[in-house]
């Protein structure tokens, strides 16, 4: 799907704990946050400003030392499609407003408000990662 064909205009935005600046570009090819040993061909984004909150958050839990996790606003430069690590899984359809591209996402701004996880959700997201970490048959779409 491109960009001129895609159902969802954004805006769009992408969480992590890069400390990254307006015309920053975010690339594929980077290790997953989540399986290190795993370089990625895709960059993921999401237009859903609390779906990218977590997945900054997650981020931060998985590094050790104080990562602070960010969202930011971000642009697609090219074609893109929706996240198969979601959509076909476990929720057909796209309610998630998932997406994926190999194309850079350029930065055009940051979010520093987004509904952040209760700290009891938070321990819940510890006790996943610990377990996906342990499972090594956990996938991840690449």
């Amino acid at each position: 799907m491109t960009m001129t064909e895609a159902p969802d205009k954004g805006p769009f935005f992408h969480g992590t704990i890069a400390d990254l600046r307006v015309g920053d570009f975010l690339v594929a090819g980077r290790r997953s946050n989540y399986r290190p040993e795993v370089v990625m061909n895709h960059i993921y984004f999401t237009a859903l400003v609390d779906g990218a909150g977590l997945a900054a958050e997650i981020a931060a839990e998985l590094t050790d030392g104080d990562a602070v996790p960010r969202v930011y606003v971000v642009e697609p430069t090219g074609a893109f499609e929706n996240d198969p690590n979601v959509t076909d899984k476990k929720y057909p359809g796209n309610p998630t407003r998932s997406y994926r591209s190999s194309a850079p996402l350029k930065v055009i701004g940051e979010i520093t408000h987004w509904t952040r996880l209760t700290p009891e959700a938070l321990q819940l997201w510890r006790e996943r990662l610990t377990a996906l970490r342990s499972d090594q048959r956990g996938e991840i779409i690449n």
